[in-house]
């Protein structure tokens, strides 16, 4: 475990290390997001900065207004909006997902904010190969608002979980977890404001860990 040196206290297991994966093909990372991107950006700078040997191959946003696409352009990638309004069933929208990472030659899929429930459609094209981030510490508080259901329960600490994607919502195997103090003064927008500066740090770390075993 590691106490992140930084002004938000908190742990982070497993330890953080400074180099997150040296091997020598880089991984080909097909990218979810629904809303602001902030963990695509996490991703995409920790592969710049030769911290993962990964290579972000597509963004795939489902969300006409998401800012995450401008961050795709800014890195050079292909980003690809496939509005779930426009399909007929979950099935159908998740079918045209995953020929969209075939063609784009996915190895891992990695949904950073990705808000849309996902079917065995695509969990069964990749099969182990899906990872998500949740802002808590699961098992609690799976689903929506999960930031919002740790204030209303009094819990004294939260934080997020980066695991890998079964069909039950934010069930899979966990493969990191941080967690972070609530404290009193906090709002719903300034605990998640700490939680994700914690989501941008552990999200690289657990897809060379998933990648590693």
């Amino acid at each position: 475990m590691t106490l992140c040196p930084d002004s938000t206290v908190s742990l982070v297991a497993p330890s953080v290390t400074k180099t997150l994966f040296s091997h020598s093909t880089p991984l080909k990372l097909g990218v979810m997001a629904s809303g602001s991107g902030s963990n695509f950006e996490a991703v995409a700078q920790a592969i710049a900065n030769q911290q993962l040997n990964a290579q972000i191959q597509v963004l795939i946003y489902n969300n006409p207004s998401a800012k995450a696409a401008v961050r795709a352009a800014n890195h050079g990638v292909e980003a690809v909006l496939l509005n779930h309004r426009d399909y007929s069933d979950r099935e159908a929208f998740d079918g045209e997902i995953v020929n969209t990472l075939q063609r784009h030659d996915v190895d891992w899929v990695i949904m950073a904010g990705w808000m849309r429930l996902v079917t065995p459609v695509l969990i069964d094209a990749f099969p182990d190969k899906i990872i998500n981030i949740h802002p808590s510490l699961l098992p609690s508080f799976k689903g929506i608002n999960a930031v919002e259901q740790a204030l209303a329960s009094g819990v004294k600490i939260t934080g997020c979980t980066v695991h890998l994607v079964c069909l039950e919502v934010d069930s899979g195997p966990i493969l990191m977890q941080a967690a972070v103090p609530i404290l009193p003064e906090d709002t719903a927008e300034t605990l998640h404001a700490r939680i994700q500066i914690q989501e941008h740090r552990i999200l690289p770390q657990a897809i060379a860990l998933a990648a590693a075993r």
